[in-house]
Order: structure tokens, then sequence, then C-alpha cells
């Protein structure tokens, strides 16, 4: 089955106070693929994603959901699209587990249709699959970071998009939930949804992504497979250390050569 291009930059520039954070940026993800948006800090990247979600606008270029322009679309239409895992949020303390998960099917509320049995369904789905259900009537306010983090991933799943945005997914999280979430997110794409995910640690990057896009002073340095990307190479330019790079199944491990001295 060809896979169909569903959303791309296409020489996108940004500024913050008339500072440039992204140069020209281009590239594309596909249906059914998991990418990795990967890179220092402070080169683009959540601002990037932020830019695929539509919160922000681009200086000049374009970015496309599906061949039509973002910025022609309302939020409403982009919410039943995308939906987007944010770094943090505001959350009232009293809400429940339950509560925050259902606020994922706003986007398919209207004032003559409010929550049905469809919409349940989606979110028992998603706490199952976040293991939060046994957490359903805490409030929010008992949880620990990981918890939350979980349970806000689980409210992004439920909103049933055809793509998920993660911004550094596997804040808070202890190594058991970090591949637990990145699996659940490689499953996602394998069963046709489109995720690109923010992302520090570049063997896992290199064990769950398809496709890898490294950013460098706010451009694209490199993009392809993770063997094309995390090269001694291109790690000494963009992170400014001399590594060695171990592959060991999927994962590619850049280890910094003074560790071994």
């Amino acid at each position: 089955m060809k896979q169909h291009t569903t959303l791309s930059l296409d020489s996108i520039h940004f500024d913050y106070d008339k500072t440039p954070v992204l140069k020209g940026v281009s590239f594309s993800v596909k249906q059914g693929e998991f990418t990795a948006i990967i890179g220092p800090n402070g080169c683009g990247k959540s601002t990037a994603l932020k830019l695929l979600a539509g919160l922000i606008p681009a200086k000049s270029g374009c970015v496309y959901l599906n061949d039509q322009p973002l910025n022609t679309m309302n939020r409403r239409q982009i919410a039943q699209q995308l939906a987007l895992l944010t770094q943090s949020g505001d959350v009232p303390a009293t809400l429940s587990v339950m509560d925050l998960v259902g606020m994922g099917r706003f986007s398919w509320e209207s004032w003559l249709r409010r929550k049905t049995p469809e919409d349940q369904k989606w979110v028992e789905r998603a706490m199952r699959l976040m293991e939060v259900d046994e957490l359903a009537a805490r409030q929010v306010s008992s949880l620990s970071g990981g918890q939350l983090q979980r349970v806000r991933m689980a409210m992004t799943l439920a909103q049933n998009a055809p793509v998920l945005l993660l911004d550094e997914p596997t804040n808070h999280l202890d190594l058991k939930h970090q591949h637990a979430l990145l699996n659940i997110a490689r499953q996602q794409a394998q069963q046709g949804r489109t995720v690109v995910a923010v992302l520090h640690d570049l063997a896992q990057a290199s064990i769950y992504a398809d496709q890898l896009v490294l950013l460098h002073e706010g451009q694209v340095e490199a993009i392809g497979s993770p063997q094309e990307v995390i090269t001694p190479a291109a790690i000494e330019k963009v992170y400014g250390i001399t590594t060695d790079t171990v592959q060991f199944g999927r994962a590619v491990i850049p280890i910094p050569q003074e560790a071994l001295l």
C-alpha cells in the first residue's frame, strides 16, 4: 500500500522576538510512519511541532495537512485530525482522571451531540492502553508526575485523531514507562496513524522511529533512517562531541569517546 504524505513543512521560517528559530525548514511525514525530531536544546524541535499543530503561525512558508494549508482550517477541523501531547499544561487539581482523559473527546462534541457510548469506548480504551484505568476516580492532584504524564497521553489517544504529535512524551517517566509509551506510539503508527515526536534520547529515537529529522541551528541537518542520521560526523557537528556508534538490532547507540578512556 502506497503511503501518502500527511503533514509537511515547506520552507518554514519562524522568529521569536525577531530572533530566527527556524530558517527554511522543510520535511514531510507519511501515514503509518513514526518520525522523531531530534537535536540539541534550542535547535527548534518544539517550535517545529507547534507549527505542525497549527498553534503558532510561520513568518513565511506553509504547513500542509493532507495537502491542505493548515492556516485555512479552523481549530475544530484541526483538532479532529491532530492530537497534541504538550510538554506541560495546567490541569484543574480537582478534576478526576476519567474526566481529564474524557477531555480528549471535546473536538467531537457539539451543541447537538454530547458524550456518547462511542466517546466512552475511546476513553476506556486509551486508559487501558496507558495502564491508568485503575486511577479513573483519582483526582489529578494526587498523581505523581509519571502517572500524570501517562494520563495525559491517554487523553491524547482518546481523541482518536489520525495524527499524533508528541512533545517530549517521556518526560517524568521511569525507564519501563518510557519504553511502554514509545512502543505504544510505534504501534499507533503501525496501525495507520501518523506519529511525530520530539525526543532527546537518540538511542530511543533509533529504536522506535522510522524516520529521524535532525535539526541544527534552526535548519534540517539530516533526514532519513536512524542509521543514516545518527552518525559520528553528524553528532560531532550538531552536538559538539566525538562519538563512536554501536548498532544493536534497531538501536543506534552513540557513545562519547571520552567515556571509553
